[in-house]
């Protein structure tokens, strides 16, 4: 107990705002803040980035803290220009409403939404759907352009001769009045928000006079300080099955298995750090490192049993070359070509697919464990492997 109590404003935070001491005295003082995370619904499923400040809000709420989960139906239309070299597409509310219809429920993992102390779930479309010219052009006035400017991502576009449009300059606006409207007296979110939530905590001294804090968290970074993501492919989403989650934790840089360990397990800090330790002297394979930190993960979301269940078909999959039981079975005519067994049955999109499949050597049969080296070579019976993932069973008709 001690060391989560330790843990609860140190593990996985970057910043807070105005000190970790003004926000620790509200706790010794016995006092139940209410902080809040926003999440714009641009996509259909939450990911492990999102889990970092949702799960350290289920930590806050553990320690008393009243917790609002806030939908950003309303900014996510327009779209925060956070780190982004263009402008976002637009969303209609449909498409948004569609995208979140599954967040409470993937959430729920972390947070509690029912009991004493029950998680709030709001939409910003409440206020800002409401909100009337005179209203935005008041908010307007509580910033100046030079404060937008001050953001790399703005400065870095008209530097290049991009555009930034006015929309994008309004969102920072928006979201800093969901603070005031919600009269929260803190928010969390990733470090890469901090320019947004500040806006907010500015805001709301302004027109209540209340010192609002804020928590920046950590990013799912590499050593190099390579985010997990959309753009290289391993974003490990909540409506990921057990296996799909527990195959793309163990694709991971090695460089991001101590940022996962602390953001996206339980594991205690002491033991992370120990475990890091007898890394660096060779005590402990990086396999099966990254083996315990993706059983860890899934295990959260999926529980204990479909974890071991996921490691146990990993581990028959990609180390012991087993096929599995689910593989799809062809039939195959004696004399037909490999490739036109390939193409007829969609195993590939076309003969120049699986021509590059096989100069990259990423069709293996498994019974002879040889790679296909020849896009003429006859169809056998046999077991065979297409890329990292995919398997089917090849019997002669």
């Amino acid at each position: 107990m001690k060391e989560k109590n330790d843990e609860l404003l140190t593990r996985g935070i970057s910043s807070i705002y105005p000190s970790k001491e003004f926000l620790q005295s509200k706790i010794d003082k016995g006092e139940k803040p209410t902080i809040y995370l926003g999440i714009d619904p641009t996509g259909p499923t939450l990911h492990l980035g999102h889990t970092i400040p949702i799960k350290k809000l289920g930590e806050l709420q553990k320690a008393g803290f009243k917790v609002v989960l806030l939908m950003g139906d309303f900014t996510a239309m327009i779209g925060d220009p956070t780190d982004k070299g263009t402008a976002r597409k637009p969303l209609t509310h449909k498409q948004v409403m569609l995208n979140l219809k599954n967040y409470k429920k993937q959430a729920s993992a972390l947070l509690s939404f029912k009991g004493k102390n029950a998680a709030q779930l709001k939409f910003n479309s409440k206020w800002l759907g409401k909100m009337n010219f005179e209203k935005i052009i008041s908010l307007a006035s509580q910033m100046t352009v030079q404060q937008m400017l001050e953001r790399d991502m703005f400065d870095k576009r008209i530097k290049e001769g991009r555009p930034v449009f006015m929309h994008e300059f309004l969102y920072p606006l928006m979201q800093a009045y969901d603070s005031v409207a919600m009269d929260v007296d803190g928010e969390i979110g990733g470090n890469d928000q901090t320019f947004n939530m500040l806006c907010g905590r500015d805001m709301i001294k302004t027109m209540k006079g209340k010192e609002k804090f804020v928590i920046t968290t950590k990013l799912l970074e590499d050593n190099s300080g390579k985010k997990m993501g959309k753009t290289e492919g391993n974003m490990a989403a909540l409506s990921d099955t057990p296996e799909g989650m527990y195959g793309k934790i163990m694709s991971w840089a090695d460089g991001l298995m101590f940022s996962g360990f602390e953001l996206c397990t339980n594991v205690p800090m002491t033991e992370v750090s120990k475990i890091f330790k007898d890394l660096e002297l060779n005590k402990i394979n990086p396999r099966d490192l990254k083996m315990r930190l993706a059983k860890e993960i899934v295990t959260i979301y999926h529980g204990e049993k479909k974890a071991a269940q996921a490691e146990d078909g990993f581990v028959k999959t990609f180390q012991k070359n087993e096929i599995p039981e689910n593989a799809e079975t062809i039939l195959v005519k004696t004399g037909a070509k490999l490739i036109d067994v390939f193409v007829e049955n969609k195993i590939v999109s076309s003969k120049t697919e699986f021509r590059r499949l096989i100069d990259s050597g990423s069709i293996t049969n498994l019974d002879l464990d040889q790679k296909i080296s020849l896009p003429t070579e006859n169809a056998i019976s046999g077991s065979y492997r297409v890329g990292k993932k995919r398997f089917i069973k090849i019997k002669m008709d």
